[in-house]
């Protein structure tokens, strides 16, 4: 069954059929774009939500060391990802279905309306057929009935006993003329009658049933397409689901991961302040009139009750610099940590009077690169950096020699900060040893100034900024990167492109 054979009079119909399939395509893209926009509102508040929620600054730091902490915060980054999974999800529907149907809508309004024109078209040219045989046809009634007329009207003359001879052949002549005319415009008729039923033919079995049989096909093929679009919203949802299982998996397994035990140790660990708990108070007998010398609680009774200050939080001690305010254990923590970080700040600042003793090695041996002179304040500068920073460690590790006290100080001074103590005795050997590894350096193959600042955020990469000076240890090799060493003798990659090469 077809449109061209079953409905070849129903031009009507099926020109609603079609206009009414193409609505329907209109409508579900619409619907989508709908979707597409929930989802992104729906993405947009979640992370917002997870921003809202997210811990931030030093005290916050500190609560995550704690597992269930730590798992909240977590969870705030698994559904910022589930987020992400929604933003994914409008994204391929708004270019997969939106806007794939809109160009095949496009196509498909253009052929609809091409293969109704074709149809109008040959209705028009039929029509007219039909009117030029109406016409031929009335024409030749028309000379019929006056041939008839003339030929009677001859028969009339002739049996007149008046009419001469010459009217006679008047009527005749006439009549005959009549006749003529009306045998031409009956061959007239009989062959455009023959083309019409001709044209006829052919627009009824094969022209209309072509069209309407095109205009089937295209709406069949519309509505494939668009099981196809119906199919599509489902499809990228689940694409994506594994990814939002991953998520939601990640949640649960922060939830099961958390101790509590471990928890309430590490918080302990932390808050513990080694203080013993206060002794039994003696009896003051004060019937006896004389208080006894050897009752040391007697003597000076707010001192039974000043240690009970961890109690009281209204008496709050100011901080000091040795960290004296606070209990035993907490204090020689802050102390071990902060001989740590001075450790860690002395080496670096000894790798960078390292580098740039080198650099000036570099400069002197190839003058054509730089002045050795130029790295002088530098060089007094990290000279100085590095004698501050060894004062500040010995004043805290005689700090923390005072809280642990005796042999137990030096032994934990010596396992804990070995680095910086290896560090501070090490002043007189590190230009030797440099001296000694000297030859084996890669020597810089040319300078470059930095036209723009770049945060070399990725593995691999340094951060400079506009103007800086830097030595080139490696051209580009076509990629876009070239590896440079900075005055402070950080060495890494940078974009080619950041930089101007000196001459």
């Amino acid at each position: 069954m077809d449109f061209g054979t079953d409905l070849w009079d129903q031009y009507d119909v099926i020109d609603k059929q079609t206009q009414s399939g193409l609505d329907l395509v209109e409508r579900y893209i619409k619907f989508v774009k709908e979707r597409t926009e929930i989802e992104q509102s729906y993405a947009k508040q979640l992370r917002s939500l997870t921003k809202k929620y997210a811990k931030r600054g030093s005290k916050e730091e500190q609560d995550c060391k704690f597992s269930n902490h730590a798992s909240f915060q977590e969870i705030l980054n698994e559904l910022n990802d589930y987020a992400g999974q929604r933003e994914l999800i409008a994204e391929n529907m708004m270019t997969g279905i939106c806007v794939e149907l809109t160009k095949y809508l496009q196509e498909l309004k253009h052929e609809r309306k091409t293969h109704l024109s074709d149809a109008k078209k040959a209705q028009q040219t039929l029509e007219s057929s039909f009117k030029h045989l109406e016409s031929t046809k009335k024409r030749f009634a028309k000379e019929w009935a006056e041939a008839d007329k003339a030929t009677q009207q001859a028969e009339k003359t002739e049996s007149d006993l008046y009419a001469t001879r010459l009217d006679v052949e008047k009527a005749k002549q006439h009549a005959h003329a009549r006749t003529h005319t009306a045998e031409e415009c009956r061959n007239d008729y009989a062959a455009q009658l023959q083309k019409y039923n001709k044209e006829q033919n052919l627009f009824y079995y094969s022209e209309i049933p072509q069209i309407f049989n095109k205009l089937q096909e295209m709406d069949e093929r519309r509505i494939r397409r668009l099981a196809e679009g119906y199919c599509q919203f489902s499809d990228i949802e689940k694409k994506v689901l594994p990814i939002i299982s991953k998520c939601l998996e990640g949640i649960s397994a922060a939830g099961a991961k958390i101790d509590e035990k471990e928890d309430s140790i590490l918080f302990i660990e932390q808050h513990k302040s080694g203080f013993e708990r206060p002794g039994d108070l003696e009896f003051e007998d004060y019937s006896q009139g004389i208080k006894p010398a050897t009752s040391d609680s007697s003597l000076n009774p707010p001192k039974v009750r000043a240690k009970l200050w961890p109690f009281n939080k209204k008496h709050k001690p100011p901080a000091a610099e040795d960290f004296s305010h606070l209990p035993p254990e907490q204090r020689k923590k802050r102390l071990q940590a902060k001989i740590d970080d001075i450790a860690k700040e002395l080496q670096k600042a000894q790798d960078q009077s390292e580098a740039l003793e080198k650099m000036k090695g570099v400069y002197e041996q190839n003058p054509q690169m730089g002045d050795p002179s130029s790295l002088e304040p530098q060089i007094t500068e990290t000279a100085q950096n590095i004698g501050r920073l060894r004062g500040e460690l010995a004043k805290y590790e005689s700090w923390l020699s005072e809280a642990v006290g005796g042999e137990e100080s030096s032994n934990t001074i010596n396992n804990s900060t070995q680095h910086g103590v290896v560090a501070a005795e090490q002043p007189h050997n590190i230009y030797t040893e440099c001296d000694d590894e000297f030859d084996d350096m890669e020597s810089p193959i040319g300078q470059c100034t930095a036209l723009y600042t770049f945060e070399g955020n990725s593995e691999g990469t340094i951060s400079i900024i506009e103007g800086e000076l830097l030595s080139i240890m490696e051209e580009d090799k076509g990629d876009g990167w070239m590896r440079v060493l900075k005055a402070s003798g950080e060495e890494g990659y940078i974009p080619s492109s950041y930089v101007k090469l000196s001459l």
